[in-house]
């Protein structure tokens, strides 16, 4: 229907695809000290999700949040009182900007949230034992103009994630910077 109106309109996947149920931006799974699984989140990864861009102007938001805007025609939750999604800026989900309306947090959490697993020692007191960050928002395609080709459009949702590496630190080099709890804090550029 937008492109009808001459609105410019892409259809996207997200492949890993988070529901953040309860827009904590993390995908929470809770397990016993036994290791089995408790089943309080409502939270879920679907193998893929698909959702509309279109591209707007947003005087509502400002020129910085101008272009691809998420819009979903199959919300699965209710945003304000009924069931729709977006137009969510691709820039401010990029950026991190979930305090901003129409749907940006969730849709964050769906290229973007951490899955966290809890152990889950009583009603008050719980502890994460696992965190993945790389898990959710894989290989967001466009299929390209003119071709059956797909269109990694990953980046405009997120920054590269960052790569790890190994490496050995001498002991007997930073042992004064150790700190009582036995660890040392490491960054590398």
């Amino acid at each position: 229907v937008l492109r009808c109106l001459g609105i410019p309109t892409r259809v996207i996947t997200n492949f890993n695809s988070a529901h953040d149920k309860n827009l904590n931006l993390s995908i929470d799974k809770y397990i016993d000290v036994s290791g089995n699984n408790l089943h309080l989140s409502e939270d879920s990864v679907w193998n893929f999700h698909v959702w509309n861009e279109s591209w707007f102007i947003r005087r509502d938001l400002g020129s910085f949040y101008d272009g691809w805007q998420v819009l979903d025609a199959t919300p699965q939750e209710k945003s304000k009182g009924i069931y729709q999604c977006g137009p969510a800026s691709t820039r401010a989900i990029k950026e991190g900007d979930v305090n901003l309306d129409y749907d940006s947090p969730f849709v964050f959490a769906a290229v973007n949230a951490d899955c966290v697993t809890w152990i889950r020692y009583s009603k008050k007191r719980k502890e994460r034992v696992y965190s993945d960050t790389r898990k959710i928002g894989k290989f967001i395609s466009t299929k390209a103009v003119g071709t059956n080709s797909r269109v990694d459009v990953t980046a405009n949702y997120k920054y590269p994630e960052v790569k790890e590496f190994s490496f050995k630190i001498s002991y007997s080099q930073y042992k004064n910077s150790l700190m009582d709890d036995r660890k040392i804090l490491v960054t590398a550029v």
